[in-house]
């Protein structure tokens, strides 16, 4: 379904989807600031779980690449097995499904073709960028950009949880409060950012 205000970039509960892209024991060393973006993964996964956001999980070929890092504290989402390099192939029944869908938070390694073919689908994508990484600072910069010019939004987890909430009169507000307070860890993103970069 095409999202109805692509421009705005509104995440509301009912309407969005987290997705947790190959975030498993091999790429532990190869990804730059992976224990950081699994951390703020993590992060996400609490307050969709928080906010009855659905979360969808995938592993790039586990029978080489292990499984998914026990810290993203994934237990009870069952992990879907893919080599594409992209996430949607493999879950389009369960896009299918989910007439009301409108938005895409993502998280995890190499998010770039996932973010293309969502894209494609009439989909936002929102790149949660302190969760989201490459195997290098240069890729993951330049990913960032090739997502950004497509028509992503990039946005900080906090960012998107504060747009999920909304309101400190949520019933959830407390214990997302509690979330948002622990320290974040420090992703590499603040050198990509700073100064004149001519991809942002």
């Amino acid at each position: 379904m095409a999202a109805a205000r692509t421009s705005l970039g509104r995440v509301l509960p009912g309407s969005s989807i987290l997705f947790l892209c190959d975030m498993q024991e091999r790429f532990r060393h190869s990804i730059v600031y992976f224990p950081q973006i699994v951390s703020v993964a993590a992060r996400m996964l609490r307050v969709a779980r928080l906010l009855q956001v659905p979360a969808l999980l995938t592993e790039q070929y586990p029978q080489g690449l292990g499984p998914t890092v026990p810290e993203l504290g994934a237990e009870g989402l069952q992990p879907v097995s893919k080599t594409c390099f992209s996430m949607v192939p493999t879950l389009q029944r369960e896009l299918d499904s989910r007439p009301q869908l409108q938005s895409v938070l993502l998280c995890g390694i190499e998010a770039q073709h996932t973010t293309l073919d969502l894209l494609e689908r009439g989909l936002q994508v929102h790149i949660v960028v302190d969760a989201c990484s490459s195997r290098s600072q240069v890729d993951r910069l330049t990913a960032l950009a090739r997502m950004r010019q497509s028509g992503a939004f990039l946005s900080t987890s906090e960012g998107l949880i504060m747009q999920l909430v909304r309101d400190a009169a949520h019933p959830k507000f407390r214990e997302i409060q509690k979330i948002i307070k622990e320290p974040v860890p420090d992703s590499g993103l603040l050198g990509l950012f700073q100064g004149q970069n001519p991809l942002f």
